[in-house]
């Protein structure tokens, strides 16, 4: 057992990534055959890609499995507050022990290879879910799906598809149809897919990629439709209608991350108890969250204080039609985005909706685009943009002006963490 905590094996970890970042398997495929080949001996695995909705969409599957007494696992990245969150054991995050011992064992057969971050620790992910008994694992994806380093599972139970938008062009290329392609490659041979709500070009690439290998689609708009009715959802397929409470998680995007979960559900042949647990007891940090105690909470008095973690144009988009459906207020944003977002695509979703966003710089992180970048991306898009020194200086100097705004922190998961930190 080593004496160093999580945090300082995870900082070694960081040290090991290679001088270029290519999106391979080779590493991974090296690293699980030091370690036995863990990927071999998991519990049943749904496997989700997708750019949108993921982690909506994992974490109403996992309730509904909850509820029906199945134990279950889940992987999730990245991580708002602590890393424990990625690595969920039968419903509970891993323990500081548990975490510290299985990322030091994972490190010394690694033996000082190069290999990214997000590949040794998925590494480690995968070793602690086959030691652990558990009906089902819930796999999220990182970055695209074909090459993406959770894509090690020869045959899951399920797979799963969210929106796919624009996002990651770099990596997964620049145009909807490429970035589908490299989702669509999570498809396994004569594996079903659940495929959420798609734009055309999308569709298209993931039905293609499905004939081609037998694998059944379970699409939305053809095998299975979510519509919202007298402020509850109803989900329609071939095996019949359920009429269930409205998503506990707000926004009406999460009416489609529901009707994708229920329909994985479905087809692992849950009943009534999952599907009401899926809509009803989800809960998922950072999706329109809003905040009710803490530091900032208290800065903020009369004032609505709200976060959010979505990065990209189509976030942006359902975030705003979010803000559209709530009871009329002064709104001003909180922003703060990564260098590596289409901070104007974000943003323009706004235009008309807000009285004006504070720009913030995200704490701690490198890449962070700066208060004042953002601040000009915003002016880009059309909204009246000042800058703040922080999300603290930025809410003292909107309520101020409007002691009874609504304030919504947004623009980046990284900027969320570091909030959720500061609120304990």
């Amino acid at each position: 057992m080593t004496d160093v905590s999580s945090d300082t094996i995870l900082e070694r970890m960081l040290a090991l990534h290679p001088k270029y970042m290519d999106l391979v398997l080779d590493r991974v495929w090296v690293l699980l055959e030091k370690l036995g080949h863990p990927e071999r001996a998991l519990p049943p695995v749904i496997h989700l890609a997708g750019t949108n909705g993921k982690g909506s969409t994992q974490a109403m599957i996992r309730a509904g499995l909850e509820a029906e007494g199945h134990r279950v696992h889940a992987y999730t990245s990245p991580h708002l507050a602590r890393f424990h969150e990625r690595i969920r054991l039968s419903g509970t995050l891993i323990p500081e022990p548990a975490l510290t011992a299985l990322l030091d064992e994972v490190y010394a057969v690694n033996g000082g290879t190069p290999i990214t971050y997000f590949e040794i620790t998925t590494c480690a992910a995968l070793l602690a879910f086959s030691r652990a008994p558990a009906e089902y694992l819930l796999l999220e994806t990182g970055l695209g799906g074909r090459l993406d380093a959770t894509n090690v599972v020869e045959r899951p139970a399920l797979t799963v598809i969210t929106p796919v938008s624009m996002d990651h062009e770099a990596f997964l290329g620049d145009t909807l149809a490429k970035i589908a392609g490299e989702k669509a490659g999570i498809l396994k041979r004569g594996v079903a897919c659940v495929v959420g709500p798609q734009e055309d070009a999308a569709a298209e690439v993931i039905e293609a990629r499905a004939q081609a290998l037998g694998a059944p689609l379970i699409a939305h708009g053809q095998h299975w439709h979510v519509t919202e009715e007298h402020g509850r959802i109803v989900f329609q397929d071939e095996r019949g209608l359920l009429d269930l409470p409205r998503p506990n998680l707000p926004g009406r995007h999460q009416f489609d991350n529901a009707g994708a979960a229920l329909a994985a559900l479905r087809h692992l042949g849950c009943g009534e108890a999952a599907f009401e647990a899926a809509v009803s007891r989800a809960e998922w940090p950072a999706r329109m969250q809003r905040l009710k105690t803490g530091p900032l909470v208290a800065a903020a008095g009369r004032a609505e204080l709200w976060l959010d973690g979505g990065h990209n144009p189509a976030a942006g988009a359902a975030l705003a039609q979010h803000l559209s459906t709530l009871p009329g207020k002064p709104t001003f944003l909180v922003c703060g985005m990564l260098n590596t977002k289409d901070a104007t695509g974000y943003m323009r979703a706004f235009d008309g909706q807000v009285r004006a966003l504070h720009a913030v710089s995200i704490p701690g992180e490198k890449n962070t685009l700066t208060a004042e970048e953002t601040a000009a991306a915003a002016t880009r898009a059309g909204l009246r943009a000042e800058v703040a020194a922080s999300p603290r200086a930025a809410i003292d100097g909107i309520v101020a002006q409007e002691p009874d705004a609504r304030i919504l922190i947004c623009g980046s998961l990284y900027l969320a963490g570091a909030i959720l930190r500061e609120h304990g």
